[in-house]
């Protein structure tokens, strides 16, 4: 198994909750991991890009290079489209739709979302939406892993244990509202791709 995964959004959204869910669901299936992230100007609502390697074998490099990319996991459309450089051919695009809008001159979203559907392989989801839904605003990124499980290499039940011992500590409430995040984008992206 190898999956290199870009994580992109902007600060505060959960990109590296989201980095240290999948590691965790990673390391119980004794593969390697190498992890890189930039987030200097999450505070201010900057960008966060994490590169995530995933590998049965010895991973060199914790950088993933341009168009080599498994998948763009993105909780930003915009950010979507800034790494779109690095995906492969075959990769997979998860994207959330809502755009978090901190710059004045925001692009057209049908123009931003034409760009992420010009690829076979993605799924355009609300997560925010689906959140909010489920009155837990802050699991848009569970919803995101959701939507992205199938194409993830693990198991829904692998990753049902790592959010468990990602959210533990916050409760029990915490874990099964994440948990039940995580279901509805796995739902959504099943009825998704059937379209």
């Amino acid at each position: 198994m190898k999956k290199d995964i870009i994580l992109a959004g902007v600060g505060g959204q959960g990109i590296l909750s989201i980095a240290a869910t999948i590691g965790l669901a990673a390391l119980k299936k004794n593969l390697n991991i190498k992890q890189a992230e930039v987030h200097g100007m999450s505070q201010r609502g900057g960008e966060v890009v994490s590169h995530l390697r995933i590998s049965d074998s010895q991973i060199f490099s914790d950088l993933i290079t341009k168009g080599q990319a498994d998948m763009i996991l993105s909780l930003e459309p915009l950010e979507t489209l800034r790494y779109l450089p690095y995906l492969h051919e075959s990769g997979w695009i998860i994207s959330n739709s809502e755009p978090y809008t901190n710059i004045p001159n925001y692009p057209d979203l049908e123009l931003v979302y034409n760009e992420i559907r010009k690829y076979k392989n993605h799924v355009l989801i609300n997560a925010d939406e689906i959140a909010k839904k489920l009155n837990a605003p802050l699991s848009a990124n569970m919803v995101l892993i959701g939507a992205a499980a199938h194409y993830l290499g693990f198991e829904q039940q692998e990753i049902e244990d790592a959010i468990r011992e990602q959210f533990s500590k916050k409760g029990d409430d915490i874990v099964n509202i994440n948990i039940k995040a995580f279901r509805e984008g796995l739902a959504f992206a099943k009825e998704y791709t059937k379209a």
